[in-house]
């Protein structure tokens, strides 16, 4: 069986700031004064008010699981190793939604609800 690394997302001068902060271990993302909310996915303008406020905020990274799947077949070449791949939608305490891969977690533990942190691969 051959193995591949998985494929990892390109920077752009939009998203570097959220790609760099994960290699430090921490989480940031936008913040917009105008709509006095955090925004995520990158973006260039606040996407309620249009403004070109947003500014690179650290966040906690804690939050809640807002919804999951797991993938019992690879999704590709790349995650023939990752089965089950615990893909999931959590809500962060800052209020912006994102997906993510559940980790160091047991399908049959799995809850909507449950509380979650981040854990940073190298």
């Amino acid at each position: 069986m051959t193995t591949f690394e998985r494929p990892m997302p390109v920077k752009t001068p939009t998203t570097a700031p959220f790609w760099d902060a994960l290699a430090e271990h921490k989480i940031r993302i936008q913040y917009s004064p105008s709509s006095d909310e955090y925004v995520f996915y990158p973006r260039v303008r606040a996407p309620r008010t249009l403004a070109d406020d947003l500014e690179w905020r650290e966040i906690s990274g804690l939050g809640t699981l807002y919804s999951y799947t797991v993938a019992r077949r690879p999704v590709g070449p790349h995650f023939t190793d990752a089965v089950p791949l615990l893909t999931a939608i959590v809500e962060w305490d800052e209020g912006p939604r994102f997906s993510t891969e559940l980790v160091n977690v047991a399908p049959e533990d799995i809850h909507v609800g449950m509380r979650v942190r981040p854990v940073f691969c190298d």
